[in-house]
């Protein structure tokens, strides 16, 4: 198995750092095309709670720099384009700003949050354009593979949509990254594997993953249902044991970008394991194997 920072000290020979920047896309999933309110886990700011505020690109990437530079002598970075839908828009418009990030110096690597229900003509003729200019990835938000559970909590689209939008993207030689979450209500732990499984037998696999436990967050649709009637949720033991699965059946080619997530914690219900990132991520190694 390969790890993102692994992956990158050996393509860049440096350590390459992640700033989380704004693109000021809203969502099919809110804006009542494709449902309203997002996803039921989904806070007001979407998957972007660490996202920089609208500001314009120079201002939002020197804020976001210099948090990082003076503790890491960093010099270049991933623009990662997080919070909402990030191909849902003014496809000129995002061109745009996309293509002045890729063109910076500063800036290693592209990569943009998105729906795959999100990949329409225009957008992957600017997806295959920018391509050109910097390294890109898409990272998709799916979560799940099975639809009743994705039905659950609203995401919008089935996975057979899913499927075609990752197609079109591999056809296009783009970096994939694909989002999955554990302890989503309803499913066990053959179901959460079996995502796994499938996301493993996809040809090609995908370029990378990202693995999370379910936060509930306050002023969500979970979060309003878990304080009026709390379930039980996943143990660490449960999660860690989860993830090591995980990660013997993913295959060698794809990169690990993530084990566990980081909810706001002014915001965060449950579980209460998931503020203890270092802990989380010890617990996870002894399961695997790794240390």
């Amino acid at each position: 198995m390969r790890f993102l920072s692994d992956y990158l000290k050996e393509t860049y020979g440096e350590k390459i750092y992640k700033i989380a920047l704004t693109s000021g896309c809203t969502c099919p999933n809110r804006d009542g095309t494709a449902g309203t309110g997002g996803c039921a886990f989904c806070s007001e700011g979407g998957s972007g709670d660490f996202a920089a505020p609208l500001l314009p690109l120079e201002e939002q990437i020197e804020r976001a720099e210099a948090l990082i530079r003076p503790k890491t002598g960093a010099r270049r970075f991933i623009a990662y384009y997080q919070s909402f839908t990030n191909t849902y828009g003014d496809v000129k418009r995002l061109a745009s700003l996309y293509e002045e990030t890729a063109r910076r110096d500063d800036v290693a690597i592209l990569s943009l949050g998105t729906r795959p229900d999100c990949l329409g003509p225009e957008v992957m003729d600017m997806l295959r354009g920018l391509r050109k200019i910097k390294p890109l990835w898409v990272e998709l938000g799916l979560q799940t593979v099975h639809d009743g559970t994705a039905e659950a909590f609203h995401r919008g689209y089935p996975f057979a949509v899913f499927r075609e939008g990752y197609a079109r993207l591999k056809e296009a030689g783009i970096t994939v990254v694909v989002h999955m979450i554990f302890g989503l209500p309803g499913e066990t732990k053959e179901m959460m594997l079996e995502s796994v499984r499938t996301l493993a037998s996809l040809d090609p696999p995908p370029d990378g993953v990202k693995l999370q436990m379910l936060h509930i967050l306050r002023g969500t649709e979970l979060g309003a249902l878990y304080e009026k009637e709390p379930w039980p949720m996943l143990s660490l033991e449960e999660y860690a044991g989860l993830i090591a699965e995980s990660l013997r059946i993913l295959p060698e080619e794809t990169v690990i970008h993530r084990m566990t997530g980081d909810g706001p914690g002014k915001l965060l219900l449950a579980p209460e394991w998931t503020r203890n990132k270092k802990r989380v991520l010890n617990a996870i190694r002894r399961k695997a194997g790794l240390v």
